[in-house]
């Protein structure tokens, strides 16, 4: 189980600290489409997880019943996270309204020039997204504890997932004057949040092969809520083209041969 304790700590941490990194490199925002499609390649490769490894392991450890649960349950919690992230931001506008900037994307409801706004939006993102990688965590914990290679899997897609993450965050820290050593840190510090949700997860498989089985299935509706109900509906507004289709599709097929593996 330590094995998972870390890879949970590797997939947050180092994946949204790369994040950060690489806008901290560039010293500008990252540009929308590249974000775009490196979301759009992670939904493929998650998609791919959930269909070829959650559920089917949810599956073998009980019944349709217990997975259809579990999936429904698991789109109720993060439809329910994003109404609370949605309260912490300040956010006015329709929660099922489709976004149209990168920001909104993120829960950030402005815009703001001035240096102290950008440095408090870039605050607001930053524990917005730490609230996104509870679940995610948990996700790796349930699933290492059933099986280490589906656990391992699990990180390497959330490790992707959270580049682009930690790069939305670090823009508007970096335009509010944050040191850029300070704003990696901050960053990856947001991803450690990953790692206490590899503690609960761990927890709850302990229990019982039904605690797994329900565990893994909501961690599946929850990758899918944020694949289909946010990740591929923005990127094809934000990039106003099919690329994000496709990179999703291309992300799916290496997803298929990295469950396999």
């Amino acid at each position: 189980m330590t094995q998972i304790i870390i890879f949970s700590a590797v997939a947050g941490i180092c994946g949204m600290g790369f994040g950060g990194l690489v806008s901290a490199i560039l010293l500008k925002r990252p540009s929308e489409t590249m974000t775009c499609w490196l979301l759009s390649f992670a939904a493929g490769v998650m998609t791919s997880i959930v269909c070829f490894g959650l559920v089917p392991e949810t599956l073998h450890l009980s019944n349709i019943f217990v997975c259809i649960s579990g999936l429904t349950l698991g789109i109720i919690i993060v439809m329910i996270l994003n109404r609370v992230i949605d309260r912490i931001t300040e956010t006015k506008k329709e929660n099922l309204k489709v976004h149209h900037t990168h920001e909104e994307l993120y829960h950030e409801n402005q815009i703001i020039n001035a240096h102290s706004k950008m440095l408090r939006s870039g605050m607001l993102m930053l524990i917005a997204i730490s609230l996104h990688n509870v679940p995610e965590g948990i996700a790796i914990g349930a699933g290492g504890s059933h099986s280490f290679q589906l656990g391992v899997l699990l990180a390497i897609m959330i490790a992707l997932h959270n580049i682009p993450e930690g790069m939305a965050i670090a823009a508007p820290l970096l335009a509010g004057r944050v040191n850029r050593y300070k704003v990696v840190f901050l960053t990856a510090l947001s991803g450690a949040t990953t790692l206490l949700g590899g503690f609960i997860g761990i927890l709850i498989g302990s229990i019982s092969e039904f605690a797994i089985a329900l565990s893994l299935s909501m961690a599946g509706g929850a990758m899918l809520y944020v694949v289909y109900g946010e990740i591929i509906p923005q990127s094809i507004v934000l990039t106003e083209n099919r690329a994000a289709s496709i990179v999703t599709l291309f992300g799916i097929i290496v997803g298929m041969i990295i469950t396999q593996i």
